[in-house]
């Protein structure tokens, strides 16, 4: 499974959630929620507070209904103050520079525009206009692993220049606000949020922290479970909408020791040699569904269900604020083995080996 040639590896993280927050409680007080159906859904979520973009209240404290305009224009412009951000944060880590980006890969599915986030962050930052760049738009939860594979073959085919990956996602540019228990699942859940993380082969700098090699990556689709997630267009509505199958956290489950045998296929590697997960902060039923499958203790998802708690599901930049909390932690040592694993719509599972 590990990838011949130069290995690339993650030389700096940065994210970036709206600056309004709101704890689940004062969601449900301002949504007006008294369904004890709704509100049991968001106060056992596990999460505690999530950075949201939501319309001004009106004179009479009713919350305007965005229309899918309103929605796609907020994507647009939060996606790419938070995006903005997130790169900055990043290349401070890195100890790197806009001038340095020479590849540059922007991942959302919460809201569609053309051009995409890559060359508007590429105008709004002052980035290299030469600049070769890829936009993932509509995959799910799941891309940024996707994406980084792609930035990895990238990064490993221009040994020594630096890519970004750049995952942006406005959840709240994709909620519809009904009564319906569909509705209050996705509302529960998703918070508003970017990430990024920069590759190189470069070596690390001197007195940095150890920066994990990525080896290789693995994917497992499960196609019976193709209709179990998905972000289509709502006729009741006039919009795009969000549908979680309540089975999917044990489909998901299920399926993750399959991802793991082929991403450790032939590295000679048990799942006992891994040290740290990377894992996507789904959703509580997720996580544990995940845990318990591949035998994990809670201290081994310490860092998702942290994320989970602060902003809950950030879909597709998830495992990067998972990252960012371990690699600050300091506890990884050179040698250590990791894996990396999102899950989103197809049902697909993504995964990738690393190595400090």
């Amino acid at each position: 499974m590990t990838r011949p040639g130069v290995g690339s590896r993650l030389a700096g993280v940065g994210t970036a959630v709206p600056d309004t927050t709101y704890t689940q409680r004062e969601l449900l007080d301002l949504l007006d929620v008294t369904d004890p159906r709704v509100r049991s859904v968001f106060l056992n979520s596990a999460i505690e507070r999530r950075g949201l973009t939501l319309p001004a209240p009106r004179p009479d404290g009713s919350r305007t209904v965005e229309s899918q305009g309103d929605l796609l224009r907020k994507h647009t412009r939060q996606g790419l103050e938070l995006g903005h951000r997130a790169v900055e944060n990043c290349l401070e880590d890195a100890g790197a520079r806009i001038s340095d980006i020479r590849y540059l890969c922007c991942v959302t599915s919460t809201g569609f525009l053309t051009p995409g986030f890559s060359a508007l962050l590429i105008k709004e930052l002052g980035i290299e206009v030469s600049c070769s760049r890829l936009d993932v738009v509509g995959m799910g939860c799941n891309a940024g692993l996707n994406a980084l594979n792609a930035v990895d073959g990238w990064a490993r085919a221009h040994p020594g220049e630096l890519a970004l990956l750049v995952c942006v996602e406005v959840c709240s540019a994709a909620y519809v606000f009904d009564a319906t228990m569909r509705s209050s699942v996705v509302n529960s859940l998703f918070g508003d949020g970017a990430a990024a993380v920069a590759v190189t082969t470069a070596g690390t700098r001197e007195g940095s922290a150890p920066a994990p090699a990525l080896l290789g990556f693995s994917s497992r689709i499960i196609p019976e479970a193709v209709d179990a997630m998905r972000y289509d267009w709502d006729d009741g509505h006039g919009k795009f909408s969000f549908w979680l199958d309540p089975q999917i956290p044990y489909v998901v489950g299920a399926h993750a020791p399959g991802a793991l045998e082929r991403l450790l296929r032939g590295t000679g590697l048990l799942p006992s040699d891994i040290a740290h997960w990377v894992v996507h902060s789904g959703g509580k039923k997720v996580v544990d569904s995940v845990r318990i499958n591949l035998g994990l203790t809670r201290h081994d998802v310490r860092h998702t269900t942290g994320v989970l708690r602060d902003h809950g599901n950030l879909s597709s930049g998830s495992f990067l604020f998972s990252y960012q909390r371990l690699a600050a932690e300091g506890t990884a040592r050179p040698g250590d083995m990791g894996v990396l694993m999102t899950m989103g719509p197809g049902s697909t599972i993504e995964m990738a080996l690393a190595r400090w």
